[in-house]
């Protein structure tokens, strides 16, 4: 059985299959699928969503010069309405159903997927009063970019008892949040970035090769940024909190403050509380009371109360930010020598997406310190409130008066 090409050669032959007559696209899936022989008809059809009678027809035509040369094309509008076409709303309930349960890896764009199987997604869609056959859900998975693909290792390394729960939990929060015009932010920090003469994956178009060290050991870096993002997920806005000294809790609060005064005081002027998502380890760690001291001191500042709802561990990836904003900036920084921090400002900030994604970005030389220890009676005077349903992961921060 064939393997599978590489995730983005499947993506550009998705493309140039999506861009063609349907007569052509049924001749061009079966010269692919001669090119690679034994079990090219399925991974074929697999890959293009299309039926294995489409391509052999294709194969057929291709083996008959008379048909070859026929240049008969449906007309644009010819032939049965689609069945989608003709289910108003359906696009939006689908998308409806996915938005809280996709998932994506934060280094690459194109892979993203849903937990949902067709089943699951027929009855969503029947709870919001459409009704649908798997061909239906199939092809609006296949209309909305989500292909079946070959596993990859990248399997988590565990799962926790109170996943599903904690992941109802957060769709609940978000959904109030929503209603009540209250901004829903996802925060985490991306991986570090080396400054200096260091090689980067990826390609930039140049005059001449740039030439770097042949070794990226640590003491060759000039320094690091630290690239603290908060994703607004109404308004699709990312503010990107750049740091050179360490990522501590001390930092993630200065970040969210910063995004108060630069976009949401602005975006949220009737804001009565700010509902965070976060994963539950480094400088945001649900489990660290130095990270809560933090935040009772940015409750302060901004005088509003700040919900966290943190993902369960091993889920991570789950969080918008990870998907949505994470691959896009390290496509802008691709292949660029990062020289200087200014340089990293200005990559970060021309991120863009075709989905109207946009990336605000501020630099902070503040010194963070680490190893900081909880003030001794925090707890008698903070304002702290866990909910009775998975208290670890879900809490209120709120002012003290």
């Amino acid at each position: 059985m064939f393997p599978g090409y590489d995730v983005e050669i499947e993506k550009s032959m998705i493309t140039l299959y999506d861009s063609l007559s349907e007569k052509d696209r049924r001749r061009y899936a079966a010269v692919e699928a001669q090119k690679i022989g034994h079990g090219g008809l399925i991974y074929i059809a697999t890959l293009f969503g299309c039926d294995e009678k489409t391509i052999k027809r294709g194969l057929t035509e291709l083996g008959d010069e008379d048909k070859m040369k026929q240049a008969g094309i449906r007309m644009s509008g010819g032939g049965a309405k689609s069945k989608i076409d003709k289910i108003d709303g359906i696009d939006e309930a689908f998308l409806a159903v996915l938005k809280n349960n996709t998932a994506g890896d934060p280094m690459n764009e194109n892979i993203k997927w849903t937990h949902l199987s067709r089943a699951q997604i027929i009855k969503a869609m029947a709870k919001q009063g459409i009704k649908v056959s798997r061909n239906i859900v199939k092809n609006l998975l296949k209309k909305h970019k989500f292909v079946k693909r070959k596993m990859q290792k990248k399997q988590s390394i565990g799962t926790h008892k109170d996943r599903n729960e904690q992941f109802l939990n957060i769709a609940d929060l978000r959904e109030q949040y929503e209603a009540q015009g209250n901004p829903v932010l996802s925060i985490d920090t991306k991986k570090k970035e080396k400054i200096g003469n260091l090689y980067r994956d990826g390609q930039v178009e140049c005059v001449e090769t740039p030439i770097v060290y042949d070794h990226d050991f640590p003491h060759l870096a000039e320094g690091n940024v630290i690239l603290y993002t908060i994703y607004d997920q109404k308004n699709n806005e990312a503010f990107v909190y750049i740091g050179t000294s360490r990522d501590t809790s001390d930092f993630v609060c200065d970040a969210i403050k910063a995004w108060w005064h630069a976009r949401g005081k602005r975006d949220y002027p009737d804001a009565t509380s700010i509902f965070c998502l976060a994963d539950g380890g480094g400088s945001n760690s649900s489990r660290h009371h130095v990270f809560k001291e933090s935040l009772q001191h940015l409750s302060n500042a901004i005088n509003l109360p700040i919900r966290m709802g943190h993902y369960p561990p091993y889920t991570s990836k789950w969080n918008p930010v990870e998907h949505r904003v994470f691959p896009h900036i390290t496509r802008s920084m691709a292949g660029v020598v990062l020289v200087s921090v200014q340089l990293v400002k200005m990559l970060v900030k021309q991120t863009t997406t075709t989905t109207g994604l946009k990336v605000f970005a501020r630099v902070t030389k503040k010194i963070y310190e680490t190893g900081k220890k909880v003030a001794n009676d925090f707890y008698e005077w903070a304002n702290i409130k866990a909910d009775e349903k998975l208290g670890q992961w879900n809490y209120v921060v709120s002012p003290v008066m």
